[in-house]
């Protein structure tokens, strides 16, 4: 819990004036935001035990498919170039714009 005391240094660490009742509903406020701050870090060890942490500690879950059938690089690079207005070599061609 954080007491009144804490809330007077940090006022004062920050220069700021700040009344008894404000500092009162500031560590009030201060505690809701830790018990907060408390219960996602709870989360964060439940994923980590069901292996869900990527190395960087972000939430990671995996919501692709996997492909049953992966294509080669460029079998249809032709047949899409075929179709475009101007083309130089493997290339679409557009204006300029600048």
């Amino acid at each position: 819990m954080i007491e009144i005391k804490d809330i007077e240094k940090l006022a004062e660490l920050a220069r700021i004036d700040m009344p008894q009742e404000e500092k009162e509903a500031v560590a009030h406020d201060l505690d809701a935001i830790l018990a907060y701050v408390g219960q996602i870090k709870e989360a964060h060890a439940a994923a980590e035990t069901l292996g869900t942490i990527s190395r960087d500690g972000a939430l990671v879950s995996n919501v692709l498919r996997d492909d049953a059938v992966v294509h080669e690089s460029g079998i249809y690079t032709e047949a899409l170039l075929a179709e475009v207005p101007r083309r130089e070599g493997n290339y679409v061609q557009v204006k300029k714009i600048l």
